[in-house]
């Protein structure tokens, strides 16, 4: 393997991951970030261009108290010049709480099949389809919360991930 196709892979892998922060940190932008602006998209019940997507997503995403996709396995394979198939195996958690009602814990367990193309030096998905391969729906009783331990993600632009370089220790004597 050679230094042009490995480097192909991280860079294609860094976009899976970074699509994963973007959909769960509900940055939509980031998200776009990851797909040609041609792309096409099949999430399933949803299929359509990337701006279709992201509207679905602004749609979609507000509904769940939490979400986090759990990229598994990436495989990138078949990179041929300015081409490459990836599969990522992935969990993807959906969890939505009610004050008064029953809530629930929607998971899923997909791939997520890409061809990735590298158009102007940059690599990033022209065609996705995602491969569900099974469901587990769980119910979350009325006025469950995550608690109040430690640092919880949020989806709002104030989560650890957007200040942590700026973060401040205690100071030590």
């Amino acid at each position: 393997m050679d230094i042009e196709t490995l480097l192909a892979k991280q860079e294609i892998t860094d976009v899976v991951y970074r699509y994963a922060r973007g959909i769960d940190r509900m940055d939509f932008e980031l998200v776009r970030s990851c797909y040609h602006p041609d792309a096409y998209d099949d999430h399933g019940s949803f299929k359509g261009t990337v701006d279709e997507f992201i509207e679905m997503a602004k749609e979609f995403m507000p509904r769940w108290t939490a979400t986090m996709h759990f990229m598994g396995n990436v495989l990138v394979d078949q990179v041929d010049r300015d081409f490459a198939r990836a599969e990522t195996y992935a969990v993807a958690y959906h969890r939505r709480e009610f004050p008064d009602k029953e809530g629930k814990d929607d998971v899923f367990g997909v791939r997520y099949v890409d061809r990735f193309e590298r158009r102007n030096s940059q690599w990033l998905i022209a065609h996705r389809v995602v491969a569900t391969e099974w469901r587990r729906v769980e119910p979350v009783p009325s006025g469950s919360t995550r608690g109040a331990v430690g640092v919880w993600g949020t989806r709002d632009g104030n989560d650890v991930v957007d200040w942590i370089m700026d973060a401040k220790g205690p100071a030590l004597n």
